[in-house]
C-alpha cells in the first residue's frame, strides 16, 4: 500500500489564476499536481516559507532548438536588402550540417536557460528531421528522441510538435535544397507519430503536430494529416505558422485569392486546440473569427522584432476576447520577463500609449500579461500547467525579494512590475520549480556551467 505525501510551500504573497493573494499555502502530491491552494493560510510546522512572490511558470509556446546555435550570428548586411526571406538562407546553412549529438546538446543549454528565465516548459516546434544528405536516420525518431532527451535531463516540461514540411511555397511548389532536412511524406509523419507517442507518455510529455505553413503544407496533405493526427489522439495540440510576414499575405492572395488566416479559417476545423503562430498580418475580419474559434496566438515579440514581421495588434485580439501566449522562437532572446516587455512596448509604439495591456481588472500591466501569457500558453500546450490552481502541474518561480530592485518595495505587483520593466528580466528570479521539484536555485541550473560551455563549442564553429 502506497502512502500518499504531500509537499507544502508557503508563499506570504502569490499570483494565482485571478490576482495576486497573501498567505497562500501551496500543496502538491508526489506527481507534483497541485493537491490544495489554500489563502490566508498559516504555514503548518515543517512548510518551507518562500522567500519572494510565487509566480506561475511561464509556458514557452514556440521553440527552434537548434537556431540557439547561430543566435546573434545573422546581425550584418548582406548583398541585398535583409529581410526574413535573407535570415532563412543562413538558418538553412546551420541546419544542413547538425548532428543528433549537437541538437541534444544545444538543446539541453537552451532548456537550462530557459528555465533559468522563468520558463517551465517547452513547445518544441520540431522541423529538422533527416540526415545531411536529407535522408531518414535507421531510427526515423532520431532528432525527435534528441530532443526529447534534452527535456527530460534539464527537467523542462516539454510538448513535442514534430513539422509536417512538404513544399517551398503555395501551390506545392518543389522543396528547395537547403529545405531537404525537413521534407516528409504525410504518411511518414503519422507513422512518427504513432512512434513517438509512447515515448511522450512514459516521459510525461505532450505530443502533437505542427503543419509549418499553408505555404509548406498542401491542401490535401493538412487535411489527411489532420485526419491522421485525430486517429492517433483527437486531443492532441496542433500549431501552425500563419501570416508572418506581409510576403506570405501577398502569396497566399496570389495563389488562392484569401489571406492565409482567411484561407485557414475557411479550410480547416480550427478551434481551441490550435495555436496560430505569428499570426501578424490579419485584418479584423480574420482576427474577429480567429478568436472566435478559440484558438491561441503565439506571439514571440523578440524574434518577430528581430525578424523584422511587423506589430501584432493586441489590443484588437483582446476586444474579440483572444487568447495568446509567448515564445522565443528564433531564440535571439531566451527570457520569458524580456518577452512580455517587448510585447508592452510594441504595442506602445502602436498606440501611442502607456500600460496598453493592463485591465480593468489587473491595472499592473506585468501582472495582467503574466496572467494571460500563462493561460495561452498552457491551452497552447495541452499540458496542465495553467498556474498555481488544484489539479495544474507545480510549476512556479519564486521571485528574489532580496534584489536591489525589489527590496523595500511593499506590494507583490510592483515587486513584478520591477522584476519586467527595471531589472535585467532574469536577475531577480532566485528559484524556479517544475513538478514540485526546484532545479533553478539562487538563479542557476545545475547543468548551467557544462551546458553552456559545450554549446559554445558548437557556436564558435557556427561562427568560423
Amino acid at each position: 500500500m502506497s502512502i500518499s505525501v504531500t509537499r507544502n510551500l508557503f508563499a506570504p504573497q502569490a499570483l494565482l489564476p485571478d490576482g495576486w493573494a497573501q498567505d497562500v499555502l501551496l500543496q502538491w502530491d508526489e506527481r507534483g499536481h497541485f493537491t490544495a491552494v489554500h489563502i490566508g493560510a498559516q504555514p503548518p510546522p515543517g512548510a518551507r516559507r518562500a522567500s519572494g512572490p510565487v509566480l506561475p511558470g511561464m509556458p514557452n509556446l514556440h521553440s527552434h532548438a537548434f537556431q540557439r546555435a547561430f543566435a546573434g550570428l545573422t546581425e550584418y548586411r548582406g548583398d541585398t536588402e535583409d529581410s526574413f526571406w535573407s535570415w532563412r538562407n543562413l538558418m538553412y546553412r546551420a541546419a544542413s550540417t547538425l548532428t543528433p549529438e549537437q541538437l541534444e546538446t544545444i538543446a539541453t543549454a537552451l532548456y537550462v536557460e530557459m528555465l533559468e528565465a522563468g520558463y517551465t516548459s517547452v513547445c518544441e516546434f520540431h522541423y529538422v528531421h533527416h540526415d545531411t544528405d536529407g535522408r531518414p536516420y535507421a531510427d526515423d525518431a532520431t532528432l525527435a528522441l534528441a530532443l526529447l532527451r534534452a527535456a527530460e535531463r534539464t527537467g523542462i516540461g516539454i510538448t513535442l510538435l514534430p513539422v509536417l514540411y512538404q513544399a517551398s511555397g503555395f501551390g506545392a511548389q518543389p522543396p528547395a535544397e537547403g529545405q531537404r532536412r525537413f521534407i516528409r511524406s504525410t504518411d511518414s509523419m503519422l507513422k512518427l507519430l504513432e512512434r513517438l507517442k509512447p515515448v511522450c507518455t512514459a516521459q510525461g510529455a505532450r505530443l502533437g503536430l505542427a503543419p509549418h505553413s499553408l505555404r509548406a503544407v498542401p491542401p490535401v496533405s493538412l487535411r489527411e494529416a489532420l485526419a491522421g493526427l485525430d486517429a492517433i489522439d483527437a486531443a492532441a495540440p496542433i500549431h501552425i505558422h500563419v501570416a508572418e510576414q506581409t510576403g506570405e499575405v501577398d502569396a497566399c492572395l496570389a495563389w488562392s485569392g484569401q489571406r492565409p488566416v482567411q484561407w485557414l479559417l475557411d479550410h480547416a476545423p480550427i478551434d481551441a486546440r490550435w495555436c496560430l503562430i505569428h499570426a501578424t498580418h490579419m485584418d479584423d475580419d480574420e482576427a474577429r473569427r480567429a478568436a472566435a474559434t478559440g484558438a491561441v496566438v503565439g506571439l514571440c515579440p523578440t524574434t518577430e522584432a528581430n525578424l523584422g514581421d511587423g506589430i501584432f495588434n493586441v489590443s484588437r485580439w483582446r476586444a474579440a476576447q483572444g487568447r495568446w501566449g509567448i515564445g522565443s522562437d528564433s531564440h535571439i532572446c531566451v527570457n520569458a520577463a524580456e518577452e512580455l516587455m517587448t510585447l508592452e512596448y510594441s504595442q506602445r509604439l502602436l498606440t501611442r500609449r502607456r500600460n496598453v495591456l493592463a485591465t480593468a481588472a489587473q491595472r499592473f500591466v506585468a501582472t495582467s500579461m503574466t496572467l494571460e501569457a500563462v493561460a495561452g500558453g498552457a491551452q497552447a500546450s495541452a499540458r496542465p500547467i495553467a498556474g498555481l490552481a488544484v489539479g495544474q502541474q507545480a510549476d512556479w518561480v519564486m521571485l528574489d525579494a532580496n534584489h536591489h530592485l525589489l527590496a523595500g518595495l511593499s506590494s507583490p505587483e510592483a515587486m513584478l512590475s520591477a522584476h519586467v520593466f527595471a531589472s535585467h528580466r532574469q536577475s531577480a528570479i532566485g528559484e524556479v520549480a517544475v513538478a514540485g521539484t526546484t532545479l533553478v536555485r539562487s538563479g542557476a541550473h545545475a547543468l548551467g556551467v557544462s551546458a553552456r560551455a559545450e554549446l559554445a563549442a558548437i557556436r564558435s564553429g557556427a561562427s568560423a
